[in-house]
């Protein structure tokens, strides 16, 4: 039985690359979207992957999609908290709700994901693996988009603590991505 995994924002730029990698290594691969995308029908197309659009940052849509997921592809062993980003916004003026926006879809959308996926791996007996996408605006000033590096701050902090509490059945990591060529390089 082929191996299963969810890619969060799995359909565009480092999601679409790992989304690929995935299926590519064997693995049956939900990408996820959330806008109406019609590159996201187009990656499926051309990718063989399966695409699911939802709405990461909805709690309980996660725990709908995951067991969706599961019915449909199988039991999921892989979950990748891609979904992220932010736009350029002046700390000293951007709107609370702007902020609370971009925190939580850069922390608490992973972090509920997470939730949802661990409950699942743990009563797997393979276990699973959660790998949080983070991003060097974690690790230095972000100015510009200093809600979107306090979140991948927090996602950092709590990769390092989940990774404690989830093991050893579950395993959780996080990469610190920098500059990445992707098809939306061109806004920055």
């Amino acid at each position: 039985m082929k191996r299963v995994a969810i890619v969060k924002g799995g359909t565009r730029g480092i999601g679409a690359a790992v989304s690929r990698g995935l299926k590519d290594a064997g693995y049956k691969v939900a990408a996820l979207y959330h806008a109406s995308d019609e590159s996201a029908q187009a990656f499926a197309a051309q990718s063989g992957v399966a695409i699911y659009k939802w709405d990461v940052g909805d709690f309980d849509a996660c725990a709908e999609g995951v067991a969706r997921v599961e019915a449909d592809l199988g039991p999921v062993e892989v979950l990748v908290n891609n979904a992220g980003g932010a736009p350029e916004a002046d700390a000293a003026t951007v709107s609370p709700r702007f902020s609370e926006s971009i925190i939580r879809l850069n922390l608490i959308a992973p972090l509920n994901f997470a939730q949802k996926a661990n409950a699942v791996m743990q009563e797997q007996e393979t276990g699973g693996v959660i790998i949080n996408i983070a991003s060097v605006s974690a690790t230095r000033p972000s100015p510009g988009t200093a809600a979107y590096g306090a979140a991948k701050a927090g996602l950092l902090s709590l990769t390092e603590s989940v990774a404690v509490e989830w093991a050893p059945k579950v395993r959780v990591t996080a990469i610190i991505a920098g500059m990445i060529r992707t098809e939306q390089a061109h806004l920055h």
